[in-house]
Formats: structure tokens, sequence, C-alpha cells
């Protein structure tokens, strides 16, 4: 791969993951990014199943959980603050609805990042502007840099990815929003919560508080059910009105913790969508992580399709590095299985995190508080890991370059 040059649209998490593998290989790999540095923060992502023999792989487990934020369960509360229905993250093996390694996204693409800034050239506040596939190579156009020609080009670059949308047209053709929404924003820990999360839940909407940073903080989070989106997903002024419209009068910490998202350093705001492609690709351009195939956050398998695609995909140019579609075509049939039923098994999980009504509160809280004494509880909670497992990692290490080859096995 050594004479390999691939361009990665994204530097969040699947983006850097990707450039570190293939850095790995001997590749040669620039990232840009449209922002003008590494964000910091944002939201609590989960690497399930899988996704943590890949970071092994990768060495950078230690790293991680060393970044990761400690979470020993959730609670479902009313609106005077009272536990109806507690599950431990012991219960489900790392893989439940409380996973093993919880990371802010920040932090896990600071780790990506500063392991491989040194042999990835990283370009921050550029963009590209158009890309054409000219056979044997792809010429880029930026929207600061002068146009360059790379092997191959990867769009890393998200559920809203402009490198998706010169390939395959505009987003409204392939995203599909299942009807709820989600925001995030760090917030005071007044309760004081200890490395815990509470969940309060009206009808069609759920506000809740996770620890973070060693319980000094925590993370708000709220989700709502409505319509198609209609607003501009760059707009983030409106977003934090909508927000506050739709948590408006709720109990429990709702008022507390809405008004602090004003001064929140790192608001987050968006659809609980779903992408589906028919390709992942199109000769040497390719797409990765949430740009191909969003699960949704409701599926808790974004950023493990993250890292598993990114291993996969680097792993498969390395081994025909002068047959790029045809290792983008052997990565999308080893990954789109699996990723499709991910995607089918998220509108289950929001049903749980924000019911409808207020019997689907009642109906969830009691089945948790039961779950630890269901006669099959055991074949429970290994279908709630199964899922996170349901791939086969391929051996790649014989294509590492001036590296413990054991790592990649």
């Amino acid at each position: 791969m050594q004479r390999l040059k691939v361009l990665i649209s994204g530097a969040s998490i699947a983006g850097p993951a990707l450039a570190l593998w293939l850095a790995e290989y001997g590749a040669e790999v620039t990232v840009v990014e449209r922002w003008p540095e590494l964000r910091a923060g944002g939201q609590l992502v989960d690497l399930r199943g899988v996704s943590r023999e890949v970071i092994r792989r990768m060495g950078v487990d230690a790293d991680v959980r060393a970044a990761s934020e400690d979470n020993f369960g959730l609670s479902f509360v009313d609106r005077r603050g009272r536990a109806r229905g507690t599950l431990r993250s012991d219960q489900f093996g790392g893989d439940g609805p409380v996973a093993e390694i919880e990371i802010l996204r920040g932090s896990l693409s600071r780790v990506l990042h500063e392991r491989s800034r040194d042999r990835v050239d990283y370009r921050f506040g550029d963009r590209i502007t158009s890309v054409r596939d000219e056979g044997a190579k792809v010429r880029v156009e930026f929207a600061s840099a002068s146009a360059e020609s790379f092997d191959l080009v990867v769009g890393a670059d998200g559920l809203h990815s402009e490198l998706r949308e010169m390939l395959f047209g505009p987003e409204s053709r392939h995203v599909r929003h299942l009807g709820m929404y989600v925001s995030f924003w760090t917030a005071r820990n007044h309760l004081e919560l200890k490395d815990w999360t509470a969940l309060y839940s009206e009808p069609g909407r759920s506000i809740g508080m996770r620890s973070i940073l060693g319980s000094s903080k925590t993370m708000a989070f709220f989700t709502f059910r409505a319509g198609r989106p209609s607003y501009d997903w760059r707009d983030v002024e409106a977003q934090k009105r909508m927000v506050r419209a739709r948590g408006y009068g709720m109990g429990w910490e709702a008022a507390a913790l809405l008004s602090q998202i004003e001064t929140a350093p790192d608001f987050y705001f968006d659809t609980c969508s779903q992408v589906n492609l028919p390709a992942w690709s199109t000769g040497r351009v390719g797409l990765l992580g949430d740009a191909a195939s969003c699960a949704s956050p409701l599926s808790g398998h974004g950023t493990t399709i993250a890292m598993v695609g990114a291993y996969v995909l680097a792993g498969e140019l390395a081994r025909t590095p002068d047959d790029v579609a045809g290792a983008f075509g052997r990565y999308e049939a080893a990954l789109r299985p699996w990723v499709e039923r991910i995607q089918r098994s998220a509108p289950g999980q929001g049903r749980v995190m924000t019911p409808e009504t207020s019997h689907g509160i009642a109906l969830r809280n009691g089945v948790t508080r039961l779950v630890s004494h269901l006669p099959g509880k055991a074949r429970l909670l290994r279908n709630q890991a199964r899922l996170s497992h349901a791939i086969v990692l391929d051996d790649y290490s014989q294509h590492l370059v001036g590296a413990d080859r054991s790592r990649g096995r």
C-alpha cells in the first residue's frame, strides 16, 4: 500500500480510525475536516461487542478505556425523582442499555487523532467541493486548497454527508426519519449523580442526565417524537428554540436542564434517522460510518459500526491495493447484512427510551423492575449482546508495515 494515496473527508471518529489503520498498512493518508480544529466534547458514544476487539488490535484499548466514562447503571425516575425501574451495567455483559465502554465523542476522536497525527496529514478548516473519478485517479477540488489527485476518496462525514450527496444525490432520497429527535448538552451535576444515569419520561418525550468527567458534570439529553424535519440542520439557534419549546412544562429536573442550553459549549441536535443507499461506493470513491449506513442514535451502535467499518475497509484495501473497487465491494458485502440487522432493531430501542403513552412508560418501568427475576433472564441477556458480536473479523495482520503483527489478529 505504500504507493496508495488516500483522501478521507471527516475527522470525527470513522475518519481518524480509517486513517490510523491505513497508515499502519503504509498508505499516504490525508484527512480533510471542515471544522477549524478537532472538536472536543460531544455526546457519549458506546463501543460494543466486536468493536472492543477492533480497538485492541488497533493498539488503543488502554487509551480508550482511560478516557472512558464510568457508568454503573440507569434509573427510570418519576417526576419526583423516585426510581421506578433500574438497569445495572453488569446485567448485560457490557452490551445492554448500559455499555461496558462509554466515552465522549470528542475524547475518542482525540485518542484516534493523537495516535495517527504523526503519520497522517490532517487539514482542518477545509472541505471537498467536487470529486471526479478519472478511472486511474480521483480529481478533488477543495474550498481552500488547490485541486489534487488521489487513488481513492472516502467520505466519513456523517449523517449529512456532503460527499454522499455528490455521489448519490440529495439527502432526502436516502435518509429515512424515524419519527424522533435527540439533543445533548453538558450541564451541572446538581443532583450529584455518581457514575449513574437518570431518565424521566412523559408521553412522547424524555429527558435525562448522565454523570461525566468524574461525575463533575452531566451530559443532559432530551428526545421527543415528531414528524419529518422542517428546519435547517445547520441553524443551531433554531434547534435550541425547538428543544426548549418541546421540553416546556416537563416535570422532574427538565426546567433546570433546559435552562443551561444557551451556555452549553457543546449543544447537539439532530433527527434520529437512518441512511439507506443502493451501494456504499462508486468506482474509487466510497463512504464509511454514518455517511454510508447510519443506524441512528437509537441503535446504540453508531460508533461500533464506524470502528468495525474502518477496520474492514482498511484491511480490504491493504489486501488488494491495485483493486480499489473490489476492496470497496468486499467491505460492503462483509458489513451490510450486520448493519441492516442493527438498523431494524433501532425503532424498538426508541420505544423503550421514549414511549408514546403513559401506559407504555408504566409498562417499560414495570418490565425493568422484573428483569432480574425473569425465568429466561440468561437468554434475554445473551440476546442483548448477540447483535453486537454478530460479525466475524478477518485477519489482515500480514499487511501491517513495521508493526507488531499480533495486534492485527
